[in-house]
């Protein structure tokens, strides 16, 4: 259906094809599909793989969790490089394939060794996804929807995730309660079960593979590239032809007396991106070390500490993804009328009283709906806040000529936070208690608020050459 709208800001008035910019969007999102399934089914698939490849030292146990996050790290600086010379619909193309592959290689995978091999290849797919989907879905929406266009990839990370979890619920709901570890090594469930909770992955994988193939490139790769017209027939796509202009001509304004054929990652450290890559940097590292993913990777012990077995264990973990997909929901339908800057601040200050909260249970020794009932606060605070609009902030506010190369930067720096975060958690919990590891998750929320109230602005409403004039000239 096509709706004529007035924008905000430089835009003028446009016919939109909602139809067309939803369809689009969605496709691009099932990066984010993938990446939340494949990063959240090892939580469920943990007390199986690490039985059966009897896995017991605290650190093996940290490395086989967060190896696929070296993958991450090597995905998102390739995508930098990558995407600005080849585009974002190819790679992105390569990483469906690449999460096809690896996921029925960890199914199949007979020694701990190749299946970490398998896990750090899937780990590439996943930063390739986490970088290019929001990115892609940023440069090609209008921007009065930008906010809830990105925030679907986030949608789509937390459905991935849901899925994921239900599937391995489902799996494992037999498991006898109380299942001594022999038992579960020996079962079905611990020989077979835990493979085809990583093998199922390819099913969805294929789809967007199919999915991509129909797609058009990005229209500001394709200005910054030289092929105004390609880009001008998509954004006519998008909101007319008259929106096609203006927007074609504001994009190639940004981008005039620059040498842009060829991005260095130096170019970031100018005296006008150095302030702006350092907001998109912490923002990213942020978002993990506000502590939230322990709870998808090392659900066993945090709820097992609460007084659950395995069983119980992954149904609470089917709940936590409900819980995350119902409150992305909800941050979709503020995220462009809030604003950006008043959710992370919600976030960073609910999920620093939770921590608190849950460190005193956990300090106090209470077990059962106390805790389940702090991580489903946690989980749907975080995932209404800091989960989709950090993706929206570092998809928007970094230049045109060097959108790509930033990017790279803050998502590898998200993934080097969120693998430092997932590895030490074994060894902070041995010092520490869980007690203490949520405290300290509670004072980086607080830090994380105080950085958001300082340093970000507003970006809602505004087109992206807009923010970049604000950010950077």
């Amino acid at each position: 259906m096509i709706t004529t709208t007035q924008t905000q800001g430089s835009e003028i008035e446009a016919n939109y094809n909602f139809g067309y910019i939803w369809v689009v969007s969605i496709v691009a999102a099932m990066g984010g599909l993938l990446f939340g399934w494949d990063w959240v089914v090892i939580g469920g698939a943990k007390p199986f793989f690490e039985r059966y490849f009897q896995i017991h030292d605290p650190v093996l146990v940290g490395w086989a969790n967060s190896c696929a996050l070296v993958g991450c790290l090597a995905g998102a600086l390739a995508a930098g490089a990558l995407s600005d010379r080849w585009g974002r619909k190819k790679l992105l193309i390569f990483s469906a394939l690449l999460f096809a592959v690896t996921s029925i290689g960890n199914g199949l995978a007979p020694t701990l060794l190749i299946f970490v091999c398998w896990r750090i290849l899937g780990g590439v797919a996943i930063g390739l996804a986490s970088n290019l989907s929001p990115m892609y879905i940023a440069e090609i929406a209008p921007a009065r929807l930008r906010g809830r266009l990105v925030s679907i990839n986030q949608l789509t990370i937390t459905t991935g995730a849901l899925l994921a979890q239900i599937i391995n619920w489902r799996l494992s709901h037999n498991l006898p309660h109380g299942a001594s570890d022999e038992f579960i090594r020996t079962s079905w469930f611990g020989q077979q079960g835990w493979r085809w909770m990583f093998g199922l992955t390819a099913g969805p994988a294929l789809l967007f593979f199919l999915g991509m193939l129909f797609v058009p490139e990005s229209p500001r790769w394709l200005v910054k590239n030289g092929k105004v017209e390609a880009a001008r027939r998509i954004l006519t796509s998008v909101g007319g032809s008259r929106y096609a202009e203006a927007s074609s001509n504001e994009i190639q304004s940004t981008l005039a007396s620059e040498e842009i054929q060829r991005v260095r990652f130096s170019d970031l450290l100018e005296p006008g991106m150095r302030r702006v890559l350092t907001l998109g940097v912490v923002l990213a590292v942020f978002q993990q070390w506000c502590g939230i993913n322990v709870i998808f990777n090392y659900a066993e012990e945090i709820f097992g500490a609460g007084g659950y077995d395995v069983s119980a264990v992954l149904k609470n973990i089917a709940c936590t993804g409900s819980v995350a997909f119902v409150a992305t929901i909800a941050a979709l339908g503020i995220v462009d009328r809030g604003g950006r800057r008043p959710l992370m601040l919600f976030g960073s200050a609910s999920l620093a009283a939770i921590f608190f909260a849950l460190s005193l249970c956990y300090h106090a020794g209470l077990t059962g709906r106390p805790i389940l009932g702090l991580v489903l606060a946690a989980i749907g605070c975080y995932a209404m806040s800091l989960a989709p609009i950090t993706w929206v902030v570092i998809s928007e506010i970094f230049p045109n000529r060097i959108r790509g190369a930033a990017m790279a930067v803050a998502v590898s720096a998200l993934w080097v936070a969120c693998f430092i975060l997932t590895i030490t958690f074994p060894s902070l919990r041995a010092h520490l208690g869980l007690a203490g590891v949520f405290g300290l998750y509670g004072v980086v929320c607080v830090g994380g608020f105080v950085f958001i109230r300082v340093y970000l602005p507003e970006t809602k409403g505004k087109t992206l050459e807009e923010i970049e004039r604000a950010l950077v000239d």
